[in-house]
């Protein structure tokens, strides 16, 4: 059954409530000032390819703005792993999202979070992790470790509300290319693609 625009509304004000209760309680973590615009998470969802029949794993949900647009793209919650800091995050998300696999843990430490039951591969990894908030060489790190997990030429993708790369690349077998700016999402954005060479 459709929700009717007032619980639409009702809905996005208490998530943006939680959002920046989190924001005031660990900013590094958060690193937005609102959840992620449609727009933004469509266009991150977009690079799934559906007929690999390989899981998605998304990095740092939140409240789920992007893990909506992940679903509405008719991919199985069954297929989808998603790494969450906040054990509150991760309670609501199991709620509202049942069926996915939603596992509590640190995205830069990703053997560790997905454990040994995790699938060998997934189809790409997309990302809502603040990464400017974090070194360059931890940024660069959770990159590898994250393209080991897809097949060469899958993306990582990651969305950043700087104008330079949100990781920087010194491996020449790494390429990035970036979207226009999204200026519904506030602050404006861009989704950054990267990929290993096949």
């Amino acid at each position: 059954m459709r929700k009717s625009r007032k619980a639409v509304v009702k809905a996005r004000f208490a998530d943006e409530v939680r959002f920046l209760g989190s924001l005031l309680r660990a900013p590094r973590s958060v690193g937005a000032i609102a959840p992620t615009s449609s727009e933004t998470a469509m266009l991150m969802a977009s690079h799934i390819d559906l007929d690999s029949g390989l899981p998605v794993l998304e990095l740092g949900p939140g409240t789920g703005a992007i893990t909506t647009a992940i679903l509405g793209t008719g991919l199985a919650p069954l297929r989808l792993y998603a790494v969450e800091y906040s054990a509150a995050f991760c309670r609501l998300l199991r709620d509202r999202f049942p069926g996915a696999n939603f596992l509590q843990g640190d995205a830069f430490d990703l053997p560790a979070s997905l454990g040994e039951a995790a699938p060998p591969a997934f189809d790409c990894v997309i990302s809502g992790l603040p990464l400017l908030n974090f070194p360059k060489e931890k940024r660069a790190h959770l990159l590898q470790t994250a393209l080991d997990l897809l097949e060469p030429g899958r993306p990582f993708v990651q969305f950043s509300y700087g104008i330079i790369p949100p990781i920087p690349l010194s491996d020449p077998s790494i390429t990035v290319t970036k979207s226009r700016w999204i200026i519904r999402n506030v602050p404006p954005a861009r989704v950054w693609v990267y990929r290993r060479k096949a």
